[in-house]
């Protein structure tokens, strides 16, 4: 199913809210403050702003943007619907200046900051998901390298970088073949940094495929197949790392072609939208509506300040 942009949850502010608040309480609004579900009242009057609630419990106020990433978040709520759901339709994302243009914000900035708050709420947390793979099933691991070639920036703009001095950021991603991605960005690509992620997030009987250079910490499976990408070899059979390739092309046209430029700050958030989509992709029957739905009930529980952005800001 489609999305229609003029749905009134765009254009509405009441319309917005009222939709939030039946994705955030299916079964009656819950109290922020006790935890009480069904037991709040919504107050009226003039001077009452609309979606304010009373908890008969606990005789506190709250509303459904409590204790989510839209709290004090002077942007009506329909803008963050818009929003939402163009991050999430856009395969390779929407940059902060088109939010900017599209939205009709006064300041790059409230559209800069927007953005990364869509992004936190799109960061899953493994270990809640469990581990990747199992019996019969395979996950392919590989490293890639974000960021512009140092001899095209700026001589002030350089940077000798931990990665073999050529000032790129490391990413390290686990894909389970027909299933999810995982990405992770570490300091440098080393067996110390990359054991503690396998050991967590593969399942033990998993079958995992590497290039070469994962010989090192695919050992520690009972079951490691490599191609040789060096000597020309990509695919033997079911042994290759397609899949992970391709999650990387898309990775690198968004960040290269959308973002321009990704400070190591954000890579994290970044690395989580693109997850993010890949995990809610069409091809596990997960539509652009549903996959706006799930980023929306992902901003419960998460906090972020712009002081937490800090302002190195990009894309």
């Amino acid at each position: 199913m489609t999305c229609d942009l003029t749905d009134k949850i765009f254009t509405d502010e009441t319309a917005a809210r009222i939709h939030f608040e039946k994705l955030r309480w299916p079964d009656g609004p819950v109290c922020h403050h006790c935890g009480v579900v069904g037991e709040a009242t919504e107050l009226q009057g003039k001077s009452t702003r609309p979606g304010l609630y009373k908890c008969r419990a606990c005789q506190k106020p709250f509303t459904a943007t409590m204790g989510t990433l839209y709290e004090r978040s002077h942007i009506p709520l329909n803008k963050w619907l818009l929003a939402t759901h163009l991050l999430c339709s856009s395969k390779k994302g929407i940059s902060a200046h088109q939010l900017w243009r599209m939205l009709g914000f006064g300041s790059y900035r409230t559209a800069w900051f927007m953005a990364h708050r869509i992004r936190e709420g799109m960061r899953d947390l493994f270990p809640e998901s469990g581990p990747l793979g199992g019996e019969g099933k395979t996950v392919e691991i590989d490293e890639t390298y974000i960021g512009g070639k140092e001899k095209n920036k700026h001589r002030n703009k350089r940077v000798k970088g931990a990665n073999g001095g050529i000032g790129k950021e490391a990413v390290f991603s686990l894909v389970e073949r027909g299933g999810s991605v995982r990405s992770h960005h570490v300091a440098t690509v080393s067996v110390k940094n990359l054991a503690p992620i396998l050991n967590e997030q593969i399942h033990a009987a998993t079958n995992v495929m590497s290039d070469g250079g994962g010989a090192r910490v695919g050992s520690m499976f009972a079951r490691h197949q490599t191609v040789n990408h060096s000597i020309g070899e990509y695919v033997r059979g079911d042994v290759h790392t397609n899949t992970i390739e391709g999650y990387f092309s898309i990775l690198k046209r968004g960040i290269n072609g959308v973002y321009h430029h990704v400070s190591q700050q954000h890579l994290k958030r970044y690395l989580a939208e693109f997850d993010f989509r890949y995990n809610e992709r069409m091809a596990l029957g997960i539509d652009d509506k549903a996959r706006a739905v799930k980023a929306i009930k992902g901003v419960a529980g998460k906090r972020l300040t712009y002081r937490q952005t800090d302002n190195s800001q990009n894309a």
